[in-house]
């Protein structure tokens, strides 16, 4: 009887140590993206290299939210991650000041210079869609 009860003791021992350390690298790999995506935020660079971007023409309608705002952007290629420029515009002084228009963004241009642009009055208004 005593083999079976350290034969059961060292596997339970193996399996917590094994638990642990995979707890331990989930919770580090979740630690890294969210750095990483974080990071992002602060420091996402223009998706083309400056002054070898591309104009792009973005018509944004009325009540289009700053999460489909992103969308759009990203659909245009104009961001890498829609969801990023949503969380960018909520920190940034651009925060409900986006304006309905017709756009022209290039992609050399960061989010926060998007950002400038959307929240002044375009030369062609949108009105709403029907």
């Amino acid at each position: 009887m005593k083999t079976k009860q350290v034969v059961v003791a060292v596997l339970g021992t193996i399996f917590k140590v094994v638990a642990a350390i995979v707890i331990v690298y989930f919770v580090y790999e979740a630690s890294m993206m969210a750095y990483d995506y974080g990071y992002r935020v602060f420091t996402e660079p223009a998706m083309a290299k400056e002054g070898e971007g591309v104009d792009i023409t973005v018509d944004i309608t009325m009540g289009k939210t700053e999460k489909q705002i992103g969308q759009i952007l990203e659909s245009k290629g104009l961001v890498r991650d829609g969801n990023l420029f949503y969380i960018q515009t909520l920190l940034s002084e651009y925060s409900g000041k986006l304006l309905p228009g017709s756009y022209v963004l290039n992609t050399s241009m960061t989010a926060k210079e998007m950002m400038e642009i959307m929240s002044t009055e375009p030369e062609e208004e949108i009105v709403a869609e029907e």
